[in-house]
Order: C-alpha cells, then sequence, then structure tokens
C-alpha cells in the first residue's frame, strides 16, 4: 500500500503526507518561498524557520507538524483545517493552481472596486442632492480626471442613475 492511496484507487484521507504536499503546494501556487512561509507562519503566532520548512515539505524522514503548526498553516493559507490535510486537488498542476489563484484575487479586488465605486457613487449623488446646480461641474470633474469623454460620460451617467444603468 502506497503512503498517497489506499490500494492504489482512494486517496488516504487527512495524512501529514497530504499535509506536507499541500503546505508545499499552496506555497508554490502564491509563489513564497520556504523562508517566506516561514516569516508569515511567525507573523501569524506559531514561530518557525525555514529549515522547518523545508524538513516539513522534503525531509527523510519528514518533519512532523505539530497541531499549533497545522492551524498556523490553515491560518496563513486561508484554507480549513480539513483542506490542509486532504489530498491536494488532483488534476489541477501548479501554473493551473497558479492562473485558478490569480482569478479569484481579481474576482475579490474587482469586488471590493465594486463596493468603492457603489459607495463614491452614493456619495456623489447626495452631493449632487445638497448641490443642485452642480451636476454639470460634477460631469467636468469627471472629463478631468478620467481624460476620454466617453469614460466621463459613462460614469456621470451612471452617478445620474444612482448606479444603475
Amino acid at each position: 500500500m502506497s503512503r498517497e492511496t489506499n490500494g492504489g484507487e482512494t486517496p488516504l484521507l487527512y495524512s501529514e503526507g497530504n499535509a506536507a504536499a499541500r503546505i508545499a503546494l499552496e506555497r508554490e501556487v502564491r509563489g513564497w518561498s520556504t523562508t517566506e512561509l516561514a516569516a508569515r507562519m511567525t507573523r501569524a503566532g506559531v514561530p518557525m524557520n525555514q529549515t522547518a520548512v523545508w524538513r516539513i515539505e522534503n525531509g527523510a524522514p519528514r518533519r512532523k507538524i505539530t497541531l499549533d503548526e497545522a492551524l498556523g498553516f490553515a491560518r496563513v493559507f486561508e484554507l480549513p483545517l480539513e483542506k490542509l490535510m486532504s489530498p491536494p486537488l488532483a488534476g489541477v498542476d501548479i501554473e493551473g493552481r497558479r492562473i485558478v489563484q490569480e482569478a479569484v484575487e481579481a474576482f475579490y479586488e474587482t469586488r471590493e472596486a465594486q463596493d468603492r465605486l457603489h459607495r463614491a457613487v452614493v456619495a456623489t449623488v447626495d452631493y449632487i442632492a445638497a448641490h443642485p446646480n452642480s451636476s454639470e461641474g460634477v460631469h467636468e470633474q469627471c472629463l478631468r480626471l478620467m481624460g476620454e469623454e466617453r469614460d466621463a460620460r459613462a460614469l456621470t451617467e451612471y452617478i445620474e442613475t444612482g448606479g444603475y444603468y
């Protein structure tokens, strides 16, 4: 019976080997060195050095992971402990994981930007309501800051509709 499978078919769940493989994968996907991961673990309250990370990932014998360390890795990678201990995703290589990671980060950045835009539009609508003669000035300010009439007009219309197209 291999270390990674049970009879060659079903991955062993929640093994320390899975955790070590997952730690290496999550670190590599993020483009972190073992030194960077150790520093992040230390900042998360679980003091660790680069050698410890390397020995967890590559040691022969592999360095054991304490419960506090497992919780620290889960926190640093923003993964539930169960995911950290389960087998890495099958069929998705490092490049695929990086691409998905980038898409997820862009998604959250876009959502944060949309929230920020919404707050700014609400504030601008409130400003225009309190200063009824400022609508043209707001458009001119958008044009000055954006540089393109088309973009400035689109933002002005977005503001005028209260954030709805």
